[in-house]
């Protein structure tokens, strides 16, 4: 497969996956940790109107599914691109970063979280998931350094 092609699956691919994945968690957060009692998390107005009602326990599956979700896309995007692959992590990393920065706008939220949403949960994430496709790479190759 050329490289060029390569590298643009691995975009997409971890675009894809990593949105997966933080939809998945997003979709599962109220069973895990159920909203305040009256608050729809479906409903804008709702969560707006509600969001005095919420502790910062609420903020911990959201908050995860923006840190794996950008770390499993980081992840595959190195693992699949074909050379600078640190880049294509870091790619993946930005654009969840505008995904977040965009829906601290839109979503109301504690700045605390934002802060530390926007801080931590994107481009440290993507770093995470180029050392462990580094080291599944080296372990993988016996040895050998993958470029990143």
């Amino acid at each position: 497969m050329p490289k060029l092609l390569r590298n643009v699956l691995a975009v997409i691919v971890g675009i894809v996956i990593g949105g997966f994945v933080n939809m998945a968690l997003i979709t599962i957060s109220p069973a895990i940790i159920p909203p305040p009692i009256g608050v729809d998390v479906n409903n804008a107005e709702s969560l707006s109107q509600g969001m005095h009602l919420f502790e910062p326990r609420h903020f911990l599956m959201p908050f995860l599914a923006h840190a794996l979700g950008t770390l499993v896309g980081a992840l595959v995007a190195y693992l699949i691109a074909a050379t600078v692959k640190g880049r294509f992590a870091y790619a993946i990393g930005v654009v969840n970063l505008c995904g977040g920065i965009a829906a601290s706008f839109m979503i109301p939220a504690p700045a605390w979280f934002i802060a530390l949403d926007l801080l931590v949960a994107y481009l440290p994430m993507a770093w995470l998931g180029i050392q462990a496709g580094n080291r599944l790479l080296q372990n993988g190759n016996g040895g050998a350094t993958a470029g990143g």
